[in-house]
Order: structure tokens, then C-alpha cells, then sequence
């Protein structure tokens, strides 16, 4: 998970400052030394990372930290509210155009994910109410443009293209098809190369110049680490970007890339890839991102998303269900399928406070929630509504059908009525409410196999 070693180091100097009470200077100066370390072993560009530690020596020394009642806590929201800043400060959005359609072109090299992160933000911007379009202005790379149809196909966005024209000509027919068609977005999937060279920047300069590029966005592999933020620097320096996209985020355990890129460069992350799925693209919040590295959790993020995916009415229709104890099998199936909507269960639950940090060393076994859907698809519709039927033979029948064993059977039956009773205890006063609060959070409770 990204910032994970980071995370780590950053938790063990706090913790020194915690247990002295009061701080003196060569306290702070000493805490701020292993926060400079933990940086550069995150793969934090030296000046960045020398330039920050200054700042937090000064700020804490100055603010009269040490004569604070609670000092290593004031210590650690000023490097909260300074990695916030090095990160950009506010959120950044993508311009948008004053006559449709608003114009985004995707670049960078090759093998960053250009073409899936095109499918990507299209998607992101379907489902925020808009007509995107992708546009393939890729003529080099072999099946290129019989990619971006697969991955828009996917996104449920059409593609635009013209073969191997010329990319600033395809481009300049593109925006005429989004205005004679109705698309508000365009998006330019770019060719890119192995390394940057002369041909990649004039082919990007002379679509800048056929038609008005309103967002020009360089997707960069956060797993390269500090060739990352060269690769940002040049790109910048000969093609003025206005944002970044990181992917691979979810794999970097360092993050050197997303607390770089913007001292480097002066240019904002604007998302982040988070996954291989169309849908494992994230809005990028600074303040956010500054809590997940210190284990402060993420519960805007997670609040959000689970507006996002999760279903209103079916979180509504099990709350109902499970006030008037009718709730079975087949809302427990239910709800798994919600929950799995929004990712993986190590992932959200990183973003409750306090617990990223405790699950780092646990291993989470993701295919639990396929075991029991395997049991419990095996059962009869009668059998999920009444699970008493189940005696010893169906109970075989059942594990013989989903290749577990009659005590998996056995097991999952007993969690059910646990969590059965758990919930009946809530529909007291304002039960309904919680429950509906309840409904498709994180994690099986203690279904486990």
C-alpha cells in the first residue's frame, strides 16, 4: 500500500516524542533528522526532502512547541498541515473549457497506462453526469487503437478514431464529431515512446497547436520512484502540463513520487490509479493523503466512496429486513456483492483511523468472501431463506457443491446467527438509522475461513 514503509518510519520518530513529555530543541532537531531519512528512503527528491525538514525545524522551534502541554501532538499536526503543502495544498481540478467540448490530452511514456487511464477519467466523467469521448491519437504503438475501443467499451465510452492519420489532423476531427455529437469531454489518448525525445514533444506541440488543449496531463508510474519526478520535470519544462496522474499508487509502499512531483515541478496530482479495475481511479486530496501517511485514516474518502458504489435502496431494503428480523442468506450474499464493489478489504479499512497502521503486518484473505459465496450459492433458495433446513445431509450436499467442508458450512451458519443477533440489538431506539449506516461497511464482522 502506498507510503506504507514511510508510514512507518514516521510512526517510530513520533513515538520517541511521545514518550519524553517535554521537548527541547535537540529533541525536535533529532525527530526531524529520521523525518528527513524516511523521506529519502521513501525515494523523496533530496532538496524537497531537505527543504521540508527545514521548514518543520523552523515552525516548531518558532511556535513554542516545546512549551506546549502537548507537544509531540502539536509537532505532528504541523508536519501534517506541511505535507499538505508539499503535496499541493488544496485539491486541483481539471480546467474546464467556456465552449464545449473541454479538451484533455493524455501523455507520457511508454508503458505508464495512458491508455487505461484514459478509460479511466472517461469513465469517472460518465458517471459524473458527463458525455465523454476517447480519442485514439496513437498511430505508432501496434494495436493501440484496438486497446482504447476495448478499455472505452469497457468504460461504456465511445472511441474516435482514424487509423493512422496524421494525430493532430484525427485530433481536429474529433473535437468537429464531440460538437456534431454532443460529447463535453474529449480525451486525447497520446502515443508515447521509451524515453523522451524530440519526436514525442513535436508531435504533442503540434496537437496543442491544431486545436485548444484545455488539460494537459502527463500519467506517470509511481513505481519508478525518483525517475518519476524527472520524468514530470522534463515533460514540464518542454510542455508546460497543467497535472499529473499517478498510478500504481496502491503498489508503491514509498511514495516518493506524489510528495515530489509538485515541489518539483509547481504542477498539482490530480488523480490517482489505485488499482487495475476502470473504476480504481481516485480524486487526489492533499489534506487526505497527508492523514493516510500518518495514520490518521481517510473517512471523507471512505464516506465517499461508499456514496458512490454502494445501492440506496438495497442498503435500505436489508436495513428494513433486518428490523423486522426477516434477514437471511440471500441479504448476506447481498451484501457481500456491495462491499466488493468498493475494493478490497485492506484497502477501505486503511482508511479508518488508527487501523492502517495495525493491519499492516495482518494478512487479509480477500477470497473469503468467494468461499462463502460459494457455499451459500450452493444452497437451494429455500435453504438461504430457512437456513434451520439445513440438517447433516444437506449440509454435504452444500460442501460437496462448493468444495468446502461441512465445518466451513457449519462455521458460516453460526457467524450468520451472530451477526443476526448483534443487528437485533440495534433496533432499538434509532436502530434503523445505524443499521442504515451499517449496511455494506468494510469487512465480513467475523466471517472468516
Amino acid at each position: 500500500m502506498a507510503f506504507e514503509n514511510l508510514s512507518d518510519k514516521l510512526a517510530a520518530a513520533f513515538k520517541k516524542l511521545r514518550s519524553k513529555g517535554k521537548l527541547s530543541e535537540a529533541d525536535v532537531k533529532s525527530a526531524m533528522r529520521e523525518v528527513r531519512l524516511a523521506l529519502l528512503e521513501a525515494d523523496v527528491n533530496y532538496k524537497v526532502a531537505k527543504d521540508f525538514t527545514n521548514t518543520l525545524v523552523e515552525r516548531c522551534i518558532g511556535e513554542k512547541v516545546m512549551e506546549s502541554l502537548t507537544p509531540a501532538q502539536m509537532v505532528i499536526k504541523i508536519v501534517r498541515d506541511e505535507l499538505t503543502a508539499l503535496m499541493g495544498g488544496e485539491q486541483a481540478r481539471l480546467k474546464t473549457a467556456n465552449r464545449i467540448p473541454t479538451v484533455i490530452m493524455m501523455c507520457g511514456l511508454q508503458g505508464s497506462g495512458k491508455t487505461t487511464h484514459s478509460a479511466k477519467l472517461a469513465k469517472k466523467l460518465k458517471a459524473e453526469g458527463h458525455r465523454p469521448l476517447l480519442v485514439a491519437c496513437d498511430i505508432y504503438r501496434p494495436a493501440a487503437i484496438e486497446q482504447l475501443k476495448v478499455v472505452g467499451q469497457a468504460a461504456g465510452v465511445p472511441v474516435f478514431e482514424q487509423g493512422t492519420e496524421k494525430p493532430e489532423k484525427i485530433a481536429k476531427e474529433a473535437i468537429r464529431h464531440a460538437r456534431d455529437y454532443g460529447h463535453d469531454y474529449v480525451i486525447f489518448d497520446t502515443a508515447g515512446r521509451l524515453h523522451i525525445d524530440d519526436d514525442l514533444m513535436a508531435e504533442l506541440k503540434r496537437i496543442t497547436e491544431t486545436v485548444e488543449v484545455n488539460n494537459i496531463l502527463l500519467v506517470i508510474d509511481s513505481m519508478i520512484g525518483q525517475d518519476a519526478v524527472n520524468v514530470a520535470k522534463a515533460f514540464n519544462d518542454l510542455l508546460e502540463i497543467d497535472g499529473v496522474i499517478l498510478t500504481k499508487l496502491d503498489g508503491d509502499t514509498r511514495g516518493g513520487a506524489a510528495l515530489s512531483v509538485r515541489a518539483v515541478t509547481g504542477k498539482p496530482i490530480l488523480y490517482s490509479g489505485t488499482g487495475e479495475k476502470l473504476d480504481d481511479l481516485e480524486e487526489f486530496h492533499p489534506d487526505r493523503m497527508a492523514s493516510r501517511i500518518l495514520g490518521m485514516g481517510d473517512m471523507l474518502s471512505l464516506i465517499e466512496k461508499a456514496e458512490q458504489e454502494l445501492d440506496q435502496k438495497e442498503a435500505e431494503r436489508t436495513a428494513q429486513r433486518l428490523a423486522e428480523n426477516k434477514f437471511d442468506l440471500n441479504d448476506l450474499l447481498a451484501q457481500f456483492a456491495q462491499i466488493k464493489k468498493m475494493g478490497s478489504v485492506k484497502s477501505i479499512m486503511s482508511m479508518l483511523p488508527g487501523v492502517g497502521q495495525k493491519l499492516r503486518d495482518v494478512e487479509i484473505d480477500e477470497r473469503q468472501f468467494d468461499r462463502i459465496e460459494a457455499i451459500i450459492k450452493s444452497m437451494t433458495p429455500k435453504e438461504r431463506a430457512k437456513p434451520e433446513l439445513l440438517n447433516a445431509s444437506r449440509k454435504r450436499r452444500v460442501a460437496a457443491g462448493s468444495g468446502m467442508k461441512v465445518e466451513d458450512i457449519n462455521r458460516l451458519l453460526t457467524q450468520y446467527e451472530q451477526m443476526k443477533k448483534m443487528m437485533r440489538q440495534m433496533s432499538g431506539k434509532g436502530g434503523k438509522r445505524k443499521m442504515m449506516r451499517g449496511m455494506g461497511m468494510p469487512g465480513p464482522g467475523g466471517f472468516r475461513f
